[in-house]
Formats: structure tokens, C-alpha cells, sequence
């Protein structure tokens, strides 16, 4: 979601940030403000905002490493004389843009990787977790291996025995409470995605912990600052989710959905079906798959021709190679699912017509990761 700038943000919260800008504030008050609110909303003991998700991975490593040692602090990423492993499951080390391992590393630890990339057991993590190990981090993601893992309550279970704190990168999940419940220390949130703030990251949990983890913001993490529009936004956003409607917004979701599978009905070479959210999000998507021999496109080539339309079109586009991809109705109005629609039926009844190439997925990937370094 990233690379579409995440969301759109509530309306709420561009006049919270609107409101701000004009404004000095002293930050480290207006983050007294949002621990608050993170904590509240959260079930956590206090909280602050970041930069991302990702910068939250490192500084709740860093913080964990250091505790409240402000020579540590200032000496990071040289982790002499501290704790500095991480243990993270294999089919946890994934990319969500930037490798998992490369945030952990940034703080100056080293990742242990237990067990194999479909399957952990108990064991493997007992074994992993040492007199070196600083945090045991869990990541929740669709791109994350979805079987063979340890839960995170276990999990949990296992770290806390040794000693461990657990850090958990949930950084496109939508139950803020969740994972604090299962036994996570210290939860990392995007508040650019559900939450719909500006780019930013939330790290709530146990207040040592957090406490540490801002402490770094006068070491590594300086080069990961919010600014105040960020922390305000994230305050009014996390607010508003209190009170959304989350029963309407799933209903309006789905007439959505039920829009774009009569709009694909019948078309050649496509078959579209509801498919639920792999993470257990209450979210649902409508996955796209596409026959060549009968659309006469590739999935691949579909998807660059919706990107490259007016206006464009981006989907989710995790499993092209498969012919494969989703549409995501979140936080789109019913106006631009129509959008969405149109497109969708011109550039099929396009490439019918025979007036659109096709390529291979290997010619189509090396193009596309050209045209991503062409700045």
C-alpha cells in the first residue's frame, strides 16, 4: 500500500493537520498527548509516533537493547557489551518493500532465524533464545508464510519464559488490541493504511519499553522523526476509529465488490471471486484471475495498462506470476469503484480486440523494475 501512498486520509484528520502546521508545538508534549491516546485505544501502557512502521522495528530493537542507557543509546548501531540478537521465524524474514532483517540491523543487532521457512517448532525457538537475545520479533503480514508458524500467543509464551521481550510488526492490521491481548510487548502500527493519518508509524506496549524505544529519537532514531503534523494526525485518526462504524464501512465494502464481480461477469478468460483476508482483517477483496488464452492479456499486462490509464489504476499485485491479482475496496467511495470498473472493462474489451501486446512475465518484471530506478 506504499507505493499508492497508503490511503486517503479522513477528512478529520487533514484539518487536524491543516490546524497544526501553522503552529509551533513542543513535541515531546505533543507526544505525552498521543501516548494517551495510543495507550487508550491500544490496551497498552503508553505509546508515541514515528516515522513508519519500519522505523518502529528499530527503535523498539534499539530500545531493547539499550533500555534506558543513554551511552548505549548514543553509541548504537555499536552494540558492544549489549544483548543484540533477534530472533525472528524464517517465514517471517520477508520484504515489505525493504527486508525485516535490515530494519533489525539497523539498530546494530543481528537476526537469529528459527527454524525453516514453512515450519517452526517450539524447540527451535527455545534453542534460539539465549543469553544474547535482546527481543524475539513477530511479524503479521499477507506477505508472511500463513502456515507452519508458531501463534503469537505461544510464541509469547516462549519468549516471556526466557526473558524476552516480543516486539510485533503489525503494520496493515486492523484490531489495534489484539496483539498487546496475545502477549506482544511492544505492537508497531502503519497509521497511514486502516487508520487513514498521514505517514506514520505507532509503537504502543509496555511502558519501559516505549520509553526506551523514544529515548533513541535523540540517537539512531533522529534520522526517523515525525513531524507535528504526523503526531496530530495520528491522534485524530486513532479517535476517529473509536468511533467508525466498522459494521457500515464492511457494507459499503461489499457493494463494492459486488460492483466490480457483475462489471467482470462473462468476460472472457476471467474469473473473479471474493477472497477474504488472509490475516484475519474483516476485510474482504475480489481476486482476479486471468486465462491469456481466452483475454488475450496477461495479468501482468493488465495491470500496467490500469496503472498507465487517466486516472490510474493500482491493484494488489502480490501474485501476478500466478495470473493473479485482487482488487481492495478499502476506503474507496462508490464514485471511484466506478472509475475502477470502467477501467477494467476497457482495457479487456482492448486487448479482445487484439491491439494490445503481450510479454512474457520475465520481460514484463525486468521493464517494470526499470522504469522504478528511472528518477
Amino acid at each position: 500500500m506504499t507505493v499508492i501512498g497508503a490511503s486517503s486520509a479522513r477528512p478529520e484528520v487533514i484539518e487536524a493537520v491543516r490546524s497544526i502546521l501553522p503552529r509551533f508545538v513542543e513535541i515531546d508534549a505533543l507526544q505525552q498527548v498521543a501516548s494517551r491516546t495510543i495507550a487508550r485505544l491500544c490496551g497498552a501502557e503508553a505509546g508515541f509516533v514515528t516515522a513508519s512502521t519500519a522505523a518502529g522495528i528499530t527503535l523498539a530493537v534499539a530500545g531493547a537493547m539499550t533500555g534506558l542507557d543513554r551511552p548505549a543509546i548514543a553509541r548504537l548501531p555499536d552494540a558492544s557489551g549489549l544483548k543484540y540478537e533477534v530472533a525472528v521465524m524464517a517465514g517471517h524474514l520477508i520484504s515489505y518493500g525493504a527486508p525485516v532483517e535490515q530494519a533489525v540491523r539497523l539498530a546494530g543487532a543481528e537476526v537469529v532465524s528459527v527454524g525453516q521457512a514453512t515450519s517452526v517448532a517450539e524447540y527451535e525457538l527455545e534453542a534460539a533464545l539465549t543469553e544474547r537475545t535482546a527481543a524475539a520479533l513477530y511479524v503479521i503480514s499477507h506477505h508472511a508464510v500463513q502456515y507452519g508458524m508458531l501463534g503469537l500467543r505461544r510464541f509469547s509464551e516462549i519468549a516471556h519464559a526466557h526473558g524476552v521481550p516480543v516486539i510485533v510488526d503489525a503494520a496493515a492490521e486492523y484490531g489495534l488490541r489484539r496483539f498487546i491481548e496475545e502477549g506482544a510487548d511492544i505492537a508497531l502500527y502503519s497509521a497511514h493504511k486502516f487508520l487513514r493519518a498521514p505517514t506514520a508509524g505507532i509503537v504502543a506496549g509496555r511502558r519501559d519499553l516505549v520509553r526506551a524505544a523514544y529515548l533513541q529519537n535523540g540517537g539512531i532514531g533522529r534520522g526517523m522523526k515525525v513531524g507535528k503534523e504526523g503526531i496530530a494526525g495520528t491522534i485524530v485518526a486513532l479517535e476517529a476509529w473509536e468511533t467508525t462504524d466498522h459494521a457500515g464501512q464492511r457494507a459499503a465494502e461489499a457493494q463494492l465488490l459486488a460492483l466490480w464481480q457483475a462489471a467482470l461477469a462473462g468476460r472472457p478468460g476471467v474469473t473473479a471471486s471474493i477472497v477474504a483476508d488472509p490475516t484475519g482483517n474483516p476485510v474482504d477483496r475480489l481476486g482476479v484471475s486471468i486465462d491469456p488464452a481466452l483475454a488475450k492479456t496477461t495479468a501482468w499486462n493488465l495491470t500496467s495498462l490500469l496503472a498507465a490509464g487517466t486516472p490510474s489504476v493500482a491493484v494488489r499485485a502480490e501474485a501476478l506470476e500466478h495470473g493473479y491479482f485482487e482488487l481492495d475496496p478499502c476506503n474507496l467511495d462508490a464514485a471511484e469503484a466506478k472509475v475502477v470498473a470502467a477501467a477494467l472493462v476497457a482495457v479487456l474489451e482492448a486487448s479482445l480486440g487484439g491491439g494490445v501486446p503481450m510479454t512474457s512475465y520475465a520481460e514484463w518484471f525486468s521493464a517494470r523494475e526499470s522504469e522504478i530506478w528511472d528518477i
